[in-house]
C-alpha cells in the first residue's frame, strides 16, 4: 500500500463502500462452518502442532533484549527451549538450549551475558556461534569429531528490530514469506523502534479462541463499549487477505480528526504515512503475531499454545525515541489503558472453551467481517496437508479468489 494520493482516495472509497453496503459483496462466497473439533480434538491439535507451529515464523523477541556481543535470552514460547544470542560479530543467532553430549541445558536463567556457553552437567563448552571448543576428559572419547557436535541452530531472521525464529530449516525466508506486507511495513521504521514493555497473560482456553478475537471487530459493540468502540467505526472496516495466511485489517476512526488523547506529546514515527497515522491498521503475520500499528507506538501481540486447552498471550510495545532510563510518564497511563482493553478481550475465553467442549457446540458460522478467521483456518489445513486433515475437522477452501498479491 504505497500511499500516494490515488491510493489514499481508494482507501477512503473502500471505507465508504463498507459503511454503505447492505450485504456482503456479490463475489463473496458463503463460508462453511468451522468445525468445533478444531479447537478440542487432541489428534487434530497434534497435527496442528507438528505441521504448523513447528514450521512457522514466530516472534522471539526484540534486539534490545540482546544489546551487546554475548547477550542472550531464552525463549520457550515455541514449545522448545531456544537460546537467542548476539555473537561477537554482532549477528543475532538462535540455537536449541541443548548440549550435544546428553541434552543438558547450556543456560538455566532467562537472560544474561557470556563469552561462550558451558554445559553445567559435564562441562562441554561452546562459542557464541555454536561451535564445540572443549570437552572434559577428551582422552576418553573415541573418534569424537568436534565439527559434527556444534549446537543445533534454529532459523533466525530480523524484521527491523524484531527477531523471528523458525524450527523448519527449509522455511522460506521471512521477508519473502510475508510478501506484500514487507514493503508496507517499511514505513514504520521498525529497525529504529525501542522496546518499551513486555508482559504475559495465562488464559484457560485453546490458543485459537484468543487469536480469533484479534482478527475481527465484529465484537466491538458488545465488549468494548466504553473503550475501543468509542473511537473506531467497525462498519467501515475492510480486510486484505494475503498469501500464506497473512492479513491486514484497516478500521477507520469514527471522526477523521480523532487522536488518542493518551498519546499527545509522545514522539511520532517520522516516516509513517497518512492512512495508518489516522486510522487503526492491524497486521497479522501467520500464525500468531498481531501488530495494530500507530504513529506513536506499536503493540506486538503473540498468542502461544501452552497445552490443548491453555494459552499464553504476550503483549509487548515498541516505540520511537524511547529512553528506558528516562521513560515518558505518559506510558504508565497508556499501558494501563491497553491492559484494560486486553482484559475485555480475554474475559469470556475460559467459558468459550467450556462451551466448545460441550455437546451444545458444533461449529462456527462466520460472517464477512470475520473472514480473516476463515482465511487463518484455510491456511492451517494447507500447512497440515489437505489430505491429512480428518474429514470431520476439514475446512473447505473457498477464499482463494479473495486473496491478493497487492
Amino acid at each position: 500500500m504505497e500511499l500516494n494520493a490515488q491510493t489514499v482516495e481508494r482507501v477512503h472509497q473502500r471505507m465508504d463502500y463498507e459503511r454503505s453496503r447492505n450485504a456482503p459483496p456479490e463475489d463473496f462466497p458463503k463460508l462453511p462452518d468451522i468445525p468445533g473439533v478444531r479447537y478440542t480434538d487432541p489428534e487434530f491439535l497434534k497435527l496442528e502442532r507438528e505441521r504448523m507451529w513447528q514450521r512457522a515464523w514466530l516472534y522471539a523477541g526484540h534486539v534490545d533484549q540482546i544489546p551487546n556481543p554475548g547477550s542472550w535470552f531464552l525463549t520457550r514460547n515455541t514449545g522448545s527451549p531456544i537460546l537467542v544470542v548476539r555473537d561477537l560479530e554482532g549477528q543475532v543467532r538462535a540455537f536449541y538450549n541443548t548440549c550435544q553430549h546428553r541434552g543438558a541445558p547450556l543456560v538455566t536463567e532467562l537472560a544474561g551475558e557470556a563469552r561462550g556457553f558451558v554445559c553445567g552437567y559435564h562441562g562441554w563448552s561452546y562459542t557464541l556461534d555454536g561451535k564445540l571448543t572443549a570437552v572434559r576428559d577428551k582422552r576418553d572419547f573415541v573418534g569424537l569429531d568436534f565439527s559434527c557436535r556444534s549446537l543445533v541452530s534454529v532459523r533466525c531472521e530480523l524484521l527491523g528490530s524484531l527477531i523471528f525464529i523458525n524450527e523448519d530449516p527449509e522455511a522460506q525466508p521471512l521477508l519473502d514469506h510475508i510478501g506484500p506486507m514487507a514493503k508496507e511495513l517499511e514505513q514504520y521504521g521498525l529497525e529504529n523502534l525501542r522496546l518499551v514493555d513486555s508482559r504475559s497473560y495465562e488464559v484457560n482456553c485453546n490458543v485459537k479462541v484468543l487469536l480469533d478475537a484479534f482478527l475481527e471487530v465484529y465484537h466491538l459493540k458488545s465488549i468494548h463499549q466504553q473503550t475501543v468502540d468509542r473511537f473506531l467505526d467497525h462498519r467501515g472496516m475492510f480486510v486484505t487477505l494475503w498469501p500464506n495466511g497473512h492479513s491486514r485489517m484497516l478500521t477507520p476512526n469514527r471522526r477523521p480528526d480523532w487522536k488518542d488523547p493518551g498519546t499527545i506529546g509522545m514522539p511520532k514515527i517520522p516516516t509513517i504515512t497518512e492512512v495508518p497515522a489516522n486510522n487503526n491498521v492491524s497486521y497479522q503475520i501467520y500464525p500468531n503475531f498481531v501488530m495494530p500499528a500507530s504513529e506513536s507506538g506499536i503493540p506486538l501481540l503473540q498468542f502461544w499454545p501452552t497445552s490443548n486447552r491453555t494459552a499464553r498471550v504476550v503483549s509487548s510495545w515498541i516505540a520511537p525515541d524511547y529512553d528506558p532510563d528516562q521513560p515518558n510518564p505518559l506510558w504508565d497511563t497508556r499501558l494501563a489503558n491497553w491492559e484494560r482493553i486486553l482484559y475485555e478481550d480475554l474475559q469470556y475465553a475460559p467459558q468459550i472453551q467450556e462451551s466448545l467442549e460441550s455437546k451444545g457446540f458444533k461449529g462456527m458460522p462466520l460472517n464477512y467481517q470475520e473472514r480473516r478467521i476463515y482465511h487463518w483456518h484455510e491456511e492451517l489445513d494447507r500447512r497440515i496437508g489437505l489430505n491429512q486433515v480428518p474429514p470431520e475437522a476439514r475446512v473447505e477452501q473457498v477464499l482463494r479468489d479473495q486473496v491478493t498479491q497487492d
